[in-house]
């Protein structure tokens, strides 16, 4: 099927999502996504800042769609034409969403350990308004403990579901879940109950904010100030890659999270003890550093930029053999 998303026309098999049709041009015309994840069933539909116009709904049926519609819950159709970046009403429509994200979600990035990494605080950057128009009391919670390694700052949350899906599918049972209804729905565990499966651990690698996070990092550092480096291990456990990110300070492992992608997805999920028991060098078989994207702050320090340059740039057989990497880095 033929589906052109800001002008940019793409053949893609049926039953794909607009959000995967862009995904798969690349680029900024992919629209965000704060709860849908490609690894998990079922998931997306829930934070709606993937919403984009459709302007022809296909060659049979040209008339545009009445509302904007969720991208990563909408299937494309043969002539589909779609807006995202191009579309004022769109623009409009995400900083509105936005605004609705962070009427309880706290603006504590100079203390929260996602900052640098979370994917609410740069949609806030790109869309967010300088001020908000709520006056009522925000939502707050009590910071509660759920297993021995990770903590739930409920009041971070957004609601997204990543978590309670990645329990669901990754693990033989889900101990916690979203109780209550409304706006006073919250992720929590039955009477406390301690979430301690192998995989318990991936639910912080999928939560978009940080709501979940690692206590065996917490406020130990900023993540642009460590040195992501990739590795990997011969795991006993079945389900698990072994696949990971290294984050150094120094000579020390910090923390060891698994690999994602370039829409902050994790690759292959991992076990607890590859994350929280394995963080000595010698446990793992070292691939070199992993690269960042060139917006992305964790790249200030990064030192695969600290490379030199001038033999690329004076030598004119290495421009050409090198004329993609030379582009990049000319550019920062």
């Amino acid at each position: 099927m033929k589906v052109t998303i800001d002008g940019i026309s793409i053949d893609v098999e049926p039953g794909t999502s607009i959000l995967n049709a862009a995904r798969q041009i690349g680029g900024d015309i992919v629209p965000p996504a704060m709860c849908y994840y490609s690894k998990l069933k079922d998931s997306g539909g829930k934070c709606r800042t993937c919403l984009v116009k459709v302007s022809k709904g296909s060659e049979k049926d040209p008339r545009p769609m009445p509302k904007l519609v969720a991208s990563c819950r909408t299937t494309v159709m043969d002539g589909m034409e779609v807006q995202n970046i191009t579309s004022p009403e769109v623009i409009e429509a995400r900083k509105g969403i936005v605004e609705m994200l962070l009427i309880n979600h706290p603006l504590d990035c100079p203390i929260c350990d996602q900052a640098g990494e979370c994917d609410l605080q740069n949609l806030g950057f790109d869309h967010g308004a300088a001020k908000t128009r709520y006056e009522f009391d925000r939502r707050t919670f009590t910071k509660i403990d759920i297993g021995d390694k990770i903590q739930l700052h409920m009041t971070r949350c957004i609601l997204c579901y990543r978590c309670v899906f990645t329990a669901d599918q990754i693990t033989d049972h889900r101990i916690h879940g979203i109780l209550n209804r409304g706006d006073h729905s919250e992720i929590s565990t039955y009477i406390k109950a301690a979430v301690d499966n192998d995989f318990s651990g991936n639910v912080i690698d999928v939560c978009p904010v940080g709501a979940l996070t690692d206590k065996t990092f917490r406020f130990k550092n900023r993540v642009w100030f460590t040195k992501p480096v990739e590795a990997h291990r011969d795991c006993d456990h079945e389900k698990c890659g072994g696949k990971v990110t290294l984050w150094y300070k120094g000579d020390d492992v910090l923390r060891v999270t698994a690999r994602k992608d370039v829409y902050g997805e994790v690759e292959e999920f991992i076990c607890n003890t590859c994350r929280f028991d394995k963080k000595k060098t010698s446990d793992w078989v070292i691939e070199g550093p992993r690269k960042i994207a060139n917006w992305s702050v964790q790249s200030a320090n990064h030192y695969e930029m600290l490379h030199p340059l001038p033999v690329v740039k004076t030598n004119p057989v290495l421009i050409e053999a090198n004329k993609e990497q030379f582009e990049r880095e000319t550019r920062l």
